[in-house]
């Protein structure tokens, strides 16, 4: 359906990549990775026409129709949700307003009439009649909910617009879906409908992600964008992921084999070579050594930053005592009488729709809100570290370096130890004397988490701590929350981290309330899916 041939891509006098040759086909869906930086929206563009590669070319079969992920979140705004959703159908959209146009003239022609006959035929052919059911389906599977389906675009806040964006990019039944970060914003329950969308969608789908439950779900093919090339892989993320690190061990191994039968070699050479009785073995052997190389395993583009949180004293019998605890914000209750007690080393996700609710909750237990009602008691060993959702107060108006930054969390203040901190969090060279306000969104996400490993609290409090957060720092933070022997709080939309860290669910209810549960993420949703069904 898609050929990629001979493509290349150079951008500011850098070789994004070059000598691409690809197949996408129907029934396939493609999930594209690869560092921050590696050009994956930029692939993408490319495929969709919005660019144009430097060199080579994509062939679309004709006929075909491509959908595709608005970034924009205000170019629909003087449209209603419905319109924007079917707007993913431009020439529907189209037929449709100019059919109601005719039939809204007072001076309606016979000539009018045989266009609006002629409408009504490809407008059915489109299944128009079906458009608006159709579309009013996606937006209620993505959480948007029916009554906001006739709203003004203008009106809605910045995650439902995305769903909106979503739902257009997915309406209609195109041959092709290219999708840019889909679940970036997406509650869990969004993300699982969609999921379920692609699974049963027929087409060819194309997507950037970060997030590893999704592409391990849908994925058919893995397109690795590294080394400056592009290649595709069959399987899903996980599948890939073992099959790239097999790959680089078995060169590895490879190698150190090679250098030390060129060492053995060397040393004959050297010892035997002017020694008559030897120096056909050691002409042998030259001639050995010549055949031999140690291949030059290329240097990924990828950087894994090291993410590993210690505890200065272990948590005491006692941790958390949380009784009754209400908080209403803007008229709205958020928690209505949340009780629960967090045992020792527990690992608790903070699960919902309501993600107010939990945000809430973090700051209760940080000491940044009071609560309307109710107490919240930690034991006496606890000590805590908190990553905050929004972390604009810590970078907002400072002026200083991010050496100097970190210096005021690290009990050591020398720079030698500050600098070599921050070289595991991949800030090297000069990175470390910028001002900490320039920082992109995954720096800041970078440093935070480094102001959370100097602090040595046995209970870590983490919300939402994936955004901006490229794969390999997202695994990064996976590993260190895994490893880490104390109590964790966690939010998180991040499907895979939650299923490997939490032994606990809690789910913030849309009343206020809570759902607790001891188990895992995958066995809660089965727990819900069958509480729903009753």
């Amino acid at each position: 359906m898609i050929t990629v041939s001979n493509l290349a891509m150079q951008y500011a006098g850098t070789v994004l990549f070059h000598q691409v040759d690809l197949q996408f086909t129907a029934g396939n869906c493609y999930g594209v990775i690869g560092a921050n930086g590696a050009g994956k929206s930029t692939f993408l563009k490319i495929l969709s026409g919005e660019l144009d590669s430097t060199k080579g070319y994509v062939a679309i079969k004709p006929g075909v129709r491509m959908s595709v992920l608005k970034q924009d979140q205000f170019q629909y705004d003087a449209y209603t949700v419905m319109d924007t959703v079917i707007m993913g159908n431009r020439h529907l959209y189209d037929i449709m307003k100019e059919k109601d146009a005719l039939y809204m003239k007072e001076d309606f022609t016979d000539e009018d009439g045989l266009r609006a006959s002629d409408l009504e035929v490809e407008f059915a052919e489109l299944g128009g009649w079906e458009a608006e059911s159709d579309a009013s389906r996606i937006l209620q599977g993505l959480g948007v909910p029916v009554e906001m389906h006739e709203s003004m675009m203008a009106d809605m806040d910045g995650r439902l617009k995305v769903k909106v964006l979503l739902a257009q990019a997915l309406f209609g039944n195109p041959d092709i879906i290219m999708l840019d970060e889909p679940t970036n914003n997406l509650d869990i329950e969004s993300i699982n409908w969609l999921e379920d969308f692609l699974l049963d969608y027929e087409g060819t789908v194309i997507t950037v992600s970060h997030d590893r439950h999704f592409l391990n779900t849908v994925c058919t093919h893995i397109v690795d964008i590294d080394y400056g090339k592009i290649k595709m892989y069959v399987g899903n993320y996980d599948f890939w992921y073992e099959s790239s690190q097999l790959v680089q061990a078995l060169m590895r191994n490879k190698n150190k084999r090679n250098e030390e039968k060129i060492a053995e070699l060397q040393a004959f050479i050297s010892r035997f070579s002017a020694n008559k009785s030897k120096s056909k073995q050691a002409t042998a052997r030259r001639k050995l050594l010549d055949k031999l190389s140690v291949e030059e395993i290329p240097c990924s583009t990828r950087r894994y930053p090291f993410v590993g949180f210690s505890r200065e004293r272990e948590v005491g019998k006692d941790v958390l005592f949380v009784k009754e605890v209400s908080k209403t914000i803007d008229g709205v209750k958020l928690l209505d009488k949340v009780s629960f007690i967090a045992n020792r080393n527990e690992k608790i996700a903070f699960v919902g729709e309501n993600e107010l609710a939990q945000t809430t909750m973090f700051k209760i237990l940080m000491g940044e809100l009071e609560p309307d009602e109710g107490s919240i008691k930690w034991g006496v060993s606890t000590s805590q570290s908190y990553f905050p959702k929004d972390n604009t107060e810590y970078f907002e108006d400072r002026d200083e370096s991010l050496v100097d930054w970190m210096r005021q969390f690290s009990v050591k203040k020398d720079d030698v130890y500050l600098r070599g901190f921050l070289g595991r969090m991949l800030f090297s060279g000069e990175d470390v004397f910028k001002s900490v306000k320039v920082l992109s969104g995954g720096e800041k996400v970078r440093c935070m988490l480094s102001r959370m490993m100097l602090s040595g609290a046995n209970c870590i409090l983490l919300d939402q701590p994936t955004n901006h957060l490229d794969m390999e720092s997202i695994q990064a933070v996976n590993k260190g929350i895994c490893a880490f022997p104390g109590n964790v709080f966690l939010a998180s939309h991040d499907h895979e981290m939650l299923q490997s860290t939490a032994d606990r669910i809690i789910e913030f209810l849309p009343d206020g309330s809570i759902c607790d549960r001891l188990c895992s993420y995958d066995d809660y949703l089965a727990y819900r899916q069958e509480e729903l069904g009753k």
